[in-house]
């Protein structure tokens, strides 16, 4: 037994010093994070069992990493210490965390609870930020804990990290940990650049943030959309520090360090759990990705009563969530036909529990993702669901790659098909589109189904209790080919559908009927014309008015409506163009399916001609709620900063928005400068 203990302790010890090297030195990791702490946990519990088989070089007793020898090595003064992780997702977590730091403190149960701060567990790259006398002369990456890498350059081209403290009296030191991350938006964001480019794209945004800074050309990293985060301190001189944990973090946002607003300071466990689960239920909607929360004891006395073990404080623990990647098999590759016809080709992975759900598919996007990233049936992949974001599959592990079989195409790189998997018509991908289509249009049924889908979604007719399975059944039975169809459908025809008796079928002819006279700008967009989305949708009935206007007008015309440029007007021309669409236009028409309105020139309104853009949460209007006041004063709402742009709107957690208006001097407005600005109250 003892023989077979050691043996593993071994080979884990490998594989996890295998694992620290792709992760921290080279800055790409072969397994998720989850994979990795199932093999820290083993080896833990393997030298917890045999302590005799424990040694001070055991992966287990490092903070893990190692400079590269391309940078100047920078000793840290204070180490950068990790702290220990509690694997354990449910309450148990927090519960244990509270138990062990009233045990070490000698408290007995009628001892009054330990007052905690609790914070987020950012998934980027930790760094320290060294300040003399408010200046920032040096930035340094955690490295082994004691010896860490000079990123000064690199990190100076973080626009959100302070090149000079915000005060009249800097310490004459100050040393600050944080976290430098990418957030997703400005992930997706450089991606789809890189793509268009054909340039390499970034795996996730922890890679990202993490090669970025530890990029040997400054301006490479510069080229990155980076942000940081604060959460402790080092070395200080000529500063008092703060005697809570709360205060410290309270005292470095004075000093105009970003500190992240999603934090708590309270008693007991009560405070732990709350916040846990308050950190959980949004966790998807934040703008950056984490991995769980933090708990501290927010007395500093208190933290240097406890101490630390094994190189971790005692007063510290990382509280994780349920990962968001995870290793599956790829047991099959399939192409999926889209609204537009785009085919789109899908991963069928072995079942895998991720994200909080067991996942079976995940989208490889298109061809060409599919070759840079060599998906094969039978790879061994880490697949990545975030919230609701479909799955996709990251990277795959290569050396995990089974031999070619000859009876089963394991091993065989992918191909898109030459004619449509649904309706056998040819295939075509047009020069500077990364997505090849069916050419069968509406006569396609995946393109059928898909157009019917999209046209009851609840942003466009909301159509109530019309969904996927029912929109198939009705498409695969011929009762609807067309928007036009449903408008002709009787309560007999719809009864006699799988899992539909009487009630339900009446339920669904009613919200049909419904449906019917919804304003222009929500029936434009239900027609699904390419390259037209719901705000481009409002801009062509704000300016036509009416669709006959519309579809009468040229591509000149098209391109008075604003942000209306060539792709758009002549995905339009092309859409109204075609007679089957006229004709299913018509029918709607007969049906009443929309209202028609007046042309309305983009002058109307106090804030006429003026272009804004939202960042960050605001504290009580909620962003669509703010964007439509914003319209309906005239004004326009646009994804993205520019020099047209007229003002920026920032919240909580501003974004590269916020920062890419502070760099063209675009005006930045709070909440109460906007409410004030729809008022009129100033100019």
């Amino acid at each position: 037994m003892r023989r077979e203990a050691e043996q593993r302790v071994a080979e884990l010890r490998r594989l996890i010093e295998h694992h620290n090297y792709r992760y921290y030195v080279l800055d790409n990791p072969e397994i998720p994070d989850a994979e990795y702490d199932r093999l820290m946990r083993e080896l833990q519990q393997l030298e917890a069992a045999h302590p005799e088989l424990a040694t001070p070089d055991s992966p287990s007793q490092r903070v893990g990493g190692q400079p590269l020898p391309e940078f100047a090595p920078v000793r840290h003064r204070v180490p950068m210490l990790s702290i220990r992780t509690e694997t354990d997702t449910t309450e148990a977590g927090a519960i244990a965390f509270d138990a062990r730091v009233r045990k070490q403190l000698g408290l007995d149960e009628n001892a009054p609870p330990v007052e905690y701060a609790a914070e987020l567990k950012f998934d980027g790259l930790a760094v320290s930020l060294r300040y003399e006398h408010g200046v920032l002369v040096q930035a340094a990456t955690r490295g082994d804990g004691e010896t860490g890498e000079d990123v000064t350059q690199n990190v100076r081209t973080v626009h959100i990290i302070p090149l000079r403290l915000d005060t009249e009296h800097p310490p004459e030191v100050l040393e600050v940990r944080g976290e430098v991350y990418m957030r997703r938006d400005d992930f997706e964001r450089y991606n789809d650049k890189q793509r268009k480019l054909g340039r390499p794209t970034l795996v996730n945004p922890r890679n990202g943030a993490a090669g970025s800074i530890r990029q040997l050309d400054p301006a490479v990293a510069a080229q990155r959309p980076l942000s940081f985060f604060c959460y402790g301190i080092g070395e200080t001189a000529g500063w008092a520090v703060p005697a809570t944990h709360g205060q410290l973090l309270d005292a470095l946002a004075e000093l105009g360090l970003p500190v992240s607003t999603e934090r708590v300071v309270g008693p007991g466990i009560a405070t732990l759990l709350a916040f846990h689960q308050s950190i959980a239920d949004k966790r998807d909607s934040l703008p950056f990705d984490i991995d769980g929360v933090v708990y501290k004891v927010n007395s500093v006395e208190l933290q240097q009563q406890l101490g630390f073990v094994a190189r971790e404080p005692r007063w510290a623990v990382a509280h994780k969530y349920p990962a968001q990647e995870e290793l599956t098999v790829v047991e099959a590759i399939d192409v999926q036909v889209g609204r537009t016809g785009a085919l789109t080709p899908v991963a069928r992975l072995k079942p895998v529990f991720v994200g909080g759900v067991t996942v079976t598919n995940a989208t490889l996007h298109n061809e060409d993702e599919v070759r840079r990233k060599d998906v094969r049936i039978g790879d061994t992949v880490i697949v990545r669901r975030a919230g609701d974001v479909i799955p996709e599959v990251v990277a795959i592990l290569p050396e995990r790659r089974p031999m070619r079989d000859l009876v089963t195409p394991l091993n065989e790189a992918f191909a898109m098909p030459t004619r449509c998997p649904e309706c056998d018509a040819p295939v075509v991908k047009l020069e500077g589109e990364a997505a090849a289509r069916c050419t069968n249009g509406l006569s396609c049924p995946a393109q059928r189904k898909q157009a019917l889908i999209h046209f009851a979604s609840r942003r466009a007719m909301d159509i109530e209790g019309l969904g996927d399975k029912l929109v198939e059944q009705m498409v695969d039975k011929g009762l609807i080919r067309t928007p036009a169809d449903l408008y002709g459908l009787a309560v007999e025809q719809v009864a006699g559908l799988e899992r539909m008796a009487e009630k339900s079928a009446n339920n669904l002819i009613a919200a049909i009927d419904h449906s019917k006279r919804k304003d222009l700008a929500r029936f434009i967009f239900a027609l699904g014309i390419r390259n037209v989305g719901e705000q481009t949708a409002k801009d062509l009935a704000r300016h036509f008015g009416k669709l006959d206007a519309l579809m009468q007008a040229d591509e000149a015309m098209l391109m008075l409506v604003p942000d209306v440029g060539p792709v758009v007007a002549e995905s339009v021309l092309a859409f109204f163009a075609e007679p089957h669409n006229r004709a299913v236009i018509e029918r709607l028409r007969a049906a009443e399916a929309w209202r028609d309105g007046e042309a309305r020139p983009m002058v109307a309104g106090h804030l006429a001609g003026k272009t804004f853009v939202l960042t960050g949460t605001l504290p009580t209007l909620a962003r669509e709620v703010a964007k439509a006041r914003i319209e309906a004063a005239g004004g326009k709402v646009a994804g993205s900063v520019s020099k047209k742009t007229d003002y920026v709107v920032a919240g909580a957690e501003p974004g590269s928005k916020f920062t890419k208006a502070q760099e063209l001097g675009v005006t930045i407005l709070d909440e109460a400068q906007l409410l004030q600005l729809l008022e009129g109250s100033v100019g």
